[in-house]
């Protein structure tokens, strides 16, 4: 495990757009306040989603549709730099009209109502390429953000 720890940059909330999509409004957030690196918290409501869930074997994402209005009944995630551009890694429970759950990466999703807090980072995050597992995981060398602790 490498970690180390981070000072606040600033904290911002915001309301989504009716009708945006639901990861490209909290980006858009990110690259306006200059935010490299984040941490943020969401909820409110999809009228529908695209999910991914990511194959170990294949090392390849599933997306999975749902035409439907959701509850985002929780949504977290990070911001970091991924190619050149800030990237939102936004994972959410959505949950049916009758309860039912789904969950997974959420890649993006049509705004019905959504309320969002997003904590930056004073240092920035990239992410690049992880040959162990075929994901874009979090650069810790040569960006100015060493890990304090490595084991």
């Amino acid at each position: 495990m490498q970690y180390r720890e981070v000072e606040s940059a600033g904290e911002y909330l915001a309301r989504l757009e009716t009708g945006a999509d639901w990861r490209g409004e909290i980006e858009t957030l990110a690259r306006e306040e200059n935010v490299e690196a984040g941490w943020f918290n969401a909820m409110g409501a999809v009228q529908d989603a695209e999910v991914w869930f990511y194959d170990h074997e294949t090392t390849e994402y599933r997306s999975v549709t749902f035409d439907e209005e959701l509850e985002v009944a929780a949504c977290v995630g990070n911001v970091a730099r991924l190619e050149g551009d800030i990237f939102a890694h936004t994972h959410a429970i959505l949950s049916r009209e009758s309860g039912q759950a789904l969950a997974g990466h959420l890649n993006g999703g049509t705004v019905f109502a959504g309320e969002v807090y997003l904590r930056a980072f004073e240092k920035p995050l990239v992410r690049e390429f992880d040959d162990t597992t075929e994901l874009d995981l979090w650069l810790w060398v040569g960006i100015g953000f060493q890990p304090e602790h490595s084991r």
